[in-house]
């Protein structure tokens, strides 16, 4: 894209406009079109839209997610006396595997992986299939409600509880937290999110130093167990095993949107759910074909530890780079008909869970939730529709998904 081009397009505007966060498609399909990787002049921010260009981006050891090295980060020395708030908050977030570079990444991230992987999900198959059932039961018959309130933010959150050994008494609490510190991912806060998510981190990171002691005599074999290990053994300092606790705990709305914006995809598709009713086989691409086609998240960051070329434009080391998930999720270059909702698609490597050694720790739990959330929903009604219009999140840039989702079942 030419200095011109780049300099009239307002690339921040674009991605905090309402009508964009409702339906971002036809933007990124017309950026995309003009060059897969673009540079806005105005922030030195790099956006990848390209799927190649991204998927090779995100293995590149050039590469990283240490936001500390990008120049014009909240760690630059001048950003840090101006905006000290942002200092604050993102110095105590910054220490967790999500954030780290090569070893520190690969030394935290080692710690919770085994147990990660669906071979090590298996024990807890039971303990999900029982929560996505009390929540599937108590679902309202014949009356509309909301499925983000009654769902799809309930089964996360719960599993994710369960997991980590918290009691349902902090559900509320914990929920509140997440809904803060969400907004990180942002890149732009306000001050009162900053504000407030600040408070939430310190608040959550408390409990669960708090949670861990009160388990250390009985820590028994789970994800707890495995914090006080590494915490015990020197693998983590307290910071690090605190900040890690907080992103697992809180790293569940990729769930939370695949469950609405999933459900959204097959009740706008009505043939498309009538081929998986009819051949629950289907189930498993179904769901990388949500996570395709309507992706739960708009960004993933990557900042260049050294010079970088991506496709054709060279990334300067310090500067960032950010993958636009709706665009290579939907490059006709890799998918055919990509704006075509196929529940039998295949293949379908998406990259929804980004690549490389920063892929989504937790994509294999999100896999099964799923599978068993869906399956449960469709075994026990036989009729679900739409009893109004969908609302999308419109306050946040990062997050893609649905504040209401207004149903009807029978």
């Amino acid at each position: 894209m030419n200095e011109a081009a780049a300099a009239a397009m307002n690339w921040w505007g674009m991605l905090t406009d309402p009508d964009y966060l409702r339906n971002p498609y036809p933007e990124l399909k017309r950026l995309r079109e003009k060059a897969p990787v673009h540079f806005d002049s105005y922030s030195g921010v790099y956006f990848v839209l390209g799927y190649r260009e991204f998927t090779l981006m995100a293995r590149a050891p050039e590469m990283g997610r240490d936001t500390r090295l990008w120049k014009n980060s909240w760690n630059n020395p001048e950003n840090r006396e101006r905006d000290p708030l942002s200092y604050q908050l993102f110095s105590e977030f910054q220490r967790q595997m999500v954030n780290a570079n090569p070893p520190e990444h690969r030394r935290m991230r080692g710690v919770y992986e085994k147990a990660l992987k669906t071979g090590g999900l298996t024990a807890f198959l039971p303990m999900i299939e029982a929560e996505c059932r009390q929540v599937v039961d108590a679902l309202p018959v014949d009356t509309e409600f909301d499925f983000m309130a009654s769902f799809a933010n309930l089964v996360p959150r719960r599993v994710s509880r369960n997991l980590f050994e918290i009691p349902p008494a902090m559900d509320e609490q914990v929920a509140k937290w997440n809904g803060a510190l969400v907004k990180i991912g942002d890149i732009m806060m306000t001050p009162d999110q900053k504000q407030e998510a600040h408070r939430a981190l310190v608040e959550f990171k408390s409990y669960m130093r708090q949670h861990l002691e009160s388990r250390r005599a009985q820590p028994g074999d789970g994800f707890v167990a495995m914090a006080l290990g590494a915490l015990d053994d020197g693998t983590m300092d307290e910071e690090e095993t605190l900040n890690n606790l907080v992103g697992l705990v809180s790293g569940n709305e990729t769930t939370v949107t695949l469950f609405g914006n999933g459900l959204l995809a097959l009740l706008r598709h009505p043939e498309q759910m009538a081929k998986l009713r009819a051949n629950r086989d289907l189930l498993r691409t179904a769901i990388e074909e949500m996570m395709r086609y309507e992706p739960g998240i708009n960004f993933i960051l990557r900042v260049a530890i050294s010079d970088y070329t991506c496709g054709d434009v060279l990334i300067p080391a310090g500067s960032l780079a950010i993958g636009l998930v709706g665009a290579f999720n939907r490059d006709p270059e890799h998918f055919e008909n990509p704006d075509t909702f196929d529940v039998a698609r295949q293949p379908n490597l998406h990259a929804i869970f980004g690549g490389g050694p920063h892929v989504c720790i937790g994509a294999a739990l999100a896999r099964m939730e799923a599978q068993v959330g869906f399956s449960a929903l469709l075994d026990r009604y036989p009729t679900i529709e739409l009893a109004g219009e969908p609302e999308w999140f419109v306050d946040r840039t990062n997050q893609r998904g649905l504040e209401r989702l207004p149903l009807r079942v029978r």
